[in-house]
């Protein structure tokens, strides 16, 4: 096949050329097992459950930000022709990043302790399909993309900006999509316009023209949104607190007492010994799977759990970040005590969960304006920006809805004063 079209819902057309530079590698690396297993990992893992179109997989994702780091790999081009020989390095790592990824994206980080950075590297560095595209294409490519996405080593600062940076494709990509599926709306940045505004520095790192503060500015305001609203969003809090819970269930009653494949075998109690096949054979397929055996013939309380998932009977999440940590574990033996009192497990249906709502990093790959003359920081050119930095924390006390009116009444009564006192229904 010479050429291939994937019609994109974000951005349209995502052409591939046989004859185009490294395209014809970028075509190979698609077909491959571990690639396609991309389309079996949703994107924003349990989060469909709290917006229903949010059903896109890793793969799509995946597509378009390859197709973002072409257009910048573009304009950069145009202003160095000597990144070129970069080309092979940059597709591969805009296509592969996520690659680790294990079931349900992040959510299956936190419950399986596996880090899809490191993942990535190791099924580009071993798994022989992955490394001979790779290597056909150019000698210790397969090495350079897998210590690009593990350790940010780069053969040039450019590569490791457009794949891994405050402003890079990945996240450009991300944003535009996770708006998208989840109906919030926020995510219509201008791409065209933050695209058009990469320069080169004078010390040959990316920077932005001033053209492109404001468009830069509110991807920024974007994100921050996106984490608030969608990353964040109290339900996704109790769809990991459960997930985690759950699989903490699973791993401490053993495999004499609850059922699990030869793979899930694997992840669940000897994950330090996974290779690369059983890393691969799970996905949300064969965990959702999982769960639906455990709903209908696990032990009782890895039943309930797994039922409260599958059938969308969550648990409920109260705000307590404006509690201090003393009486946040007092609101949570409060709501284990009434839990107990009505036939709930307290271990299974009560927690606490922080969150952090990232903020915009000056000193970790932090972006800087350049107009030919000057050279800025981001953060001192624009106070919108600089507002951005500091971090904002969440704090949620998860319990069984039936307990909601009770514990308000406790709480109110334990703080007469909180009068900010809220429960998320």
């Amino acid at each position: 096949m010479r050429q291939r079209t994937y019609n994109d819902p974000l951005h349209r057309e995502i052409g591939l050329e046989q004859n185009a530079p490294c395209e014809a590698m970028v075509m190979e690396l698609i077909d491959t097992a571990p690639f396609q297993r991309l389309r079996r990992i949703r994107q924003l893992g349990p989060a469909f459950l709290t917006f229903h179109g949010a059903e896109s997989s890793r793969f799509t994702h995946s597509l378009g930000v390859f197709h973002l780091a072409r257009r910048a790999f573009k304009r950069m081009v145009e202003q160095a022709p000597e990144l070129e020989p970069h080309r092979p390095v940059l597709y591969a790592a805009a296509l592969l990043h996520d690659l680790g990824h294990g079931p349900l994206s992040h959510t299956g980080e936190e419950m399986f302790g596996v880090r899809h950075e490191s993942w990535s590297a190791r099924i580009i560095r071993d798994h022989t399909e992955i490394r001979e595209c790779l290597e056909n294409e150019r000698a210790n490519t397969a090495d350079s993309v897998a210590d690009l996405l593990e350790h940010g080593i780069s053969p040039h600062p450019v590569i490791q900006r457009l794949v891994s940076s405050q402003l890079d494709c990945d996240r450009l990509d991300y944003l535009l999509r996770d708006s998208y599926s989840t109906g919030t709306r926020y995510g219509q940045l201008d791409l065209d316009r933050i695209l058009g505004a990469l320069t080169l520095a004078p010390d040959g790192d990316i920077a932005i023209h001033p053209k492109g503060l404001m468009a830069v500015e509110h991807y920024l305001v974007v994100r921050n949104l996106m984490y608030r609203s969608v990353y964040n969003h109290r339900l996704n809090v109790v769809c990991n607190w459960l997930l985690e819970r759950l699989v903490q269930l699973v791993r401490d009653l053993g495999p004499k007492q609850v059922w699990a494949d030869e793979v899930m075998a694997q992840w669940l109690w000897n994950t330090d010994q996974i290779n690369l096949d059983l890393f691969l054979a799970n996905d949300d397929v064969r965990t959702g799977y999982h769960l639906q055996r455990w709903k209908e013939g696990g032990p009782s309380a890895v039943a309930e759990l797994s039922a409260r998932f599958l059938d969308r009977n969550l648990l409920k999440a109260t705000a307590v970040d404006h509690l201090s940590r003393e009486n946040q574990l007092k609101s949570l033996a409060i709501a284990t005590r009434l839990a107990e009192s009505q036939g709930h497990e307290p271990r299974n249906s009560c927690g606490l969960r922080h969150q952090q709502i990232r903020g915009y990093h000056p000193y970790r790959g932090g972006l800087r304006l350049w107009d030919g003359a000057n050279l800025q920081a981001l953060e001192q050119a624009s106070p919108l920006v600089e507002s951005l930095t500091q971090p904002a924390a969440t704090s949620w006390l998860i319990h069984p809805g039936d307990i909601s009116a009770e514990l308000r009444q406790t709480m109110a009564l334990e703080w007469t004063t909180r009068s900010n006192w809220s429960a998320e229904e």
